[in-house]
């Protein structure tokens, strides 16, 4: 419509210059021209120059229009990328405390497996919630006393089911499982070191379990987790189950674990520190603990000695060990374990494992490690067993996830009657932290 009306004004532009001249040749002739017929072409003009300016009103009018409607049309714009900047950005943390100078944070895991398992007779699939690293949720609120002491709380619930040390050939669907995993309260200090109260790591839980190969949610000193109920059969006669598990048969001998106690941990020197805790039904532990980084490597290593109060038995020792080399990936993890007992073999793990940490994919490292354990005077002092295994992790960084697959061997070597098969573990499973 806006060339239509250009068209207009260029026609009658075009119609005003020849009268224009017609108009200057008449009066070059205004003896021979009639002055009626002089003043009827003047009017003629006015009344176009009218029409001109008119049309010339039109297309300001029609111009500032376009000018609008470029103006909304970047506006319109404007708010979409905003929109699908705020469409891609992460979620705003919105939780909060109902005391105004504490911070609350929440956060968990999912971490769910397939195992596909030979006894010795069957084969079968069993469906179950990895117990290296069980499904869980947890609450961490932290207040800022001063500049040196902080106060914490930590309420921490494990939420699975079919927990892969329970699953096994005769209960398959072992149903849901609830626990208090931490429930506590601490005063942090970087001058004074940490105090804990309440339920949640004794001073030698995790002392057997230094690790940085980063396949630890599949592989790690406590071999028995990723089938811990699965029960040996006997190599003999109809293959029955016996009552022996690979829980009962592998034990890395890992301290307290978290339990109700008072515990106290020393500040940091050279990488060094000591924790200490007294714990519910007369027992205590001790442990000392080491990190250091340097010359290309990465180290971490820990000691426990802790009294159990368990019938004929006294102290238990433990502790572990992990290197790695940055520049290649390759790492080294041992841990060692001793129960003392008084009427029987003492019960003592061993493990070792050889590891490679490499960047294959942009998304996240990929892991693997092979390790072998071996397991001395369980679940009686007549038995022996020993586990190898392989591990591969490939971590998604941005999205919390891990994605693993692995296979491990089983063997139990019994004095007394009956022998027993090998139990043979293949996994593929995901682990997914919020």
């Amino acid at each position: 419509m806006l060339m239509k009306r250009n068209k207009g004004i260029v026609i009658i532009g075009l119609l005003l210059a020849i009268q224009l001249v017609f108009v200057s040749t008449v009066g070059a002739q205004e003896g021979t021209v009639d002055p009626k017929t002089v003043e009827r072409l003047e009017r003629l003009i006015k009344q176009q120059q009218q029409q001109l300016e008119s049309l010339q009103e039109q297309l300001n009018q029609l111009k500032q229009t376009a000018t609008d409607a470029q103006t909304q049309a970047e506006e319109a714009k404007s708010v979409a990328e905003e929109t699908k900047t705020a469409v891609q950005a992460p979620v705003a943390k919105t939780v909060t405390s109902s005391q105004e100078r504490v911070k609350l944070a929440i956060s968990g895991q999912v971490n769910r497996m397939v195992n596909l398992i030979d006894d010795g007779k069957n084969t079968e699939l069993y469906f179950v919630d990895n117990d290296d690293s069980n499904t869980r949720v947890r609450f961490v609120g932290t207040a800022k006393a001063t500049d040196d002491l902080t106060i914490g709380s930590r309420l921490e619930y494990a939420v699975t089911t079919n927990e892969s040390s329970e699953v096994s050939q005769d209960n398959e669907d072992t149903g849901d499982f609830f626990n208090t995993r931490w429930a506590d309260v601490t005063l942090a200090s970087n001058r004074f070191g940490k105090i804990w109260l309440g339920r949640g790591s004794t001073a030698s839980d995790g002392t057997a379990e230094v690790d940085l190969s980063k396949v630890d949610v599949l592989a790690y000193s406590s071999v028995a987790d990723p089938a811990g109920g699965m029960l040996f059969r006997e190599s003999s006669g109809g293959n029955s189950l016996t009552t022996v598990s690979v829980g009962d048969a592998f034990n890395n001998r890992d301290g307290l674990s978290r339990r109700d106690r008072l515990r106290y941990d020393t500040p940091t020197f050279w990488g060094f520190h000591l924790a200490g805790s007294v714990v519910s039904n007369q027992r205590y532990d001790g442990a000392l603990y080491w990190g250091g980084q340097g010359y290309g490597f990465k180290a971490a290593a820990a000691a426990a000695i802790a009294d159990p109060n368990n019938d004929n038995t006294d102290l238990q020792y433990d502790g572990s060990f992990s290197v790695l080399h940055e520049g290649t990936g390759l790492n080294l993890t041992m841990s060692a374990g001793l129960l003392d007992r008084d009427d029987e073999g003492d019960p003592t793990n061993l493990y070792i494992k050889g590891g490679w940490l490499t960047r294959f994919f942009s998304v996240g490292q990929t892991a693997f490690g092979v390790d072998y354990a071996r397991s001395l005077n369980l679940p009686t002092g007549r038995d022996d067993g020993y586990s190898v295994g392989v591990a591969a992790v490939q971590q998604f960084e941005n999205f919390g996830t891990e994605l693993y697959l692995g296979y491990r061997l089983y063997s139990l070597d019994r004095d007394v009657a009956p022998s027993v098969e090998d139990i043979s573990v293949g996994t593929v499973g995901a682990r997914v932290k919020f």
